[in-house]
């Protein structure tokens, strides 16, 4: 049985995944904590999570649970992730990182620790979806080539702190891979009088609105005709379910960066 603990507990995908993993064979809460400011921190996280009591207090902090679990579940906040990461690397449990908006610099050092110390699932999407929808990209890419324009359109909730979202660089990033860009042909926001719309340019366009979950669209634009890839997430269960999936799949991996092309087997 593996043993999980929650990073975030009493957040948006910390409460999905304590919910999922109570709904998964294999796999068992064995411990959940929070930022020590959190209101949460203290109380039994099956009230928190609105589950029945479950007889694990939120702590506040990741070094007094450590120990008690197999596998670290990470969807928090990018500079409270790789502090959990830097932590761990004294203790070398498994980790599944899901948070977004690393700065280039805070994700290398995070994958520098995995490679020594612990094996690391990190993915900015980790529905089933999405990984499938990287693929799909991936060859129209390879077939579509220079001669269609290509814009990436991603809409999330208000409440989303990061803009665009992980899983939309993601997709650029298959995108420029493809080609033999890279990201300097990212183009975030077009204003005023922009002129012809460059050959070599990936736009990524950003909305956020209301409580929309997670919405992603790869348009592919030629003449005469277009490509539209689009993948919708209606709850964020889909993600937690991932999240739980590489929980499982990751314990026992020899230290290094995995993703959920390895934990699906879509490799």
């Amino acid at each position: 049985m593996v043993r999980a603990i929650v990073a975030g507990a009493a957040g948006r995908m910390g409460s999905r995944i304590i919910h999922n993993i109570v709904h998964t064979e294999g796999i068992e809460l064995a411990a959940a904590f929070e930022h020590p400011q959190n209101p949460a921190v203290g109380k039994d996280v099956g009230e928190v999570v609105g589950l029945p009591k479950m007889g694990i207090v939120i702590e506040d902090s990741l070094e007094k649970v450590i120990e008690k679990g197999d596998v670290i579940i990470d969807f928090t906040f990018h500079e409270a992730s790789l502090n959990h990461a830097r932590i761990n690397s004294k203790y070398g449990k498994a980790m599944v990182i899901g948070t977004t908006g690393f700065k280039k610099e805070e994700l290398q050092e995070i994958h520098e620790l995995a490679k020594k110390h612990f094996p690391l699932v990190q993915a900015y999407n980790m529905s089933l979806g999405i990984n499938l929808l990287y693929k799909l990209v991936e060859m129209a890419t390879r077939v579509l080539g220079e001669d269609f324009d290509i814009e990436i359109i991603e809409a999330h909730h208000r409440m989303k702190k990061d803009a665009p979202s992980g899983t939309a660089i993601a997709l650029a990033n298959v995108i420029a891979k493809t080609l033999g860009w890279d990201d300097s042909t990212f183009k975030f926001c077009r204003e005023g009088l922009i002129g012809e719309r460059p050959k070599k340019e990936i736009g990524i366009q950003t909305i956020r609105a209301g409580e929309i979950v997670g919405e992603h669209t790869v348009l592919f634009a030629g003449t005469g005709e277009r490509l539209e890839l689009t993948h919708r997430a209606a709850s964020r269960d889909t993600f937690a379910r991932g999240a739980v999936k590489a929980a499982i799949w990751v314990v026992g991996k020899t230290p290094g960066v995995y993703n959920m092309h390895d934990v699906l087997g879509l490799k």
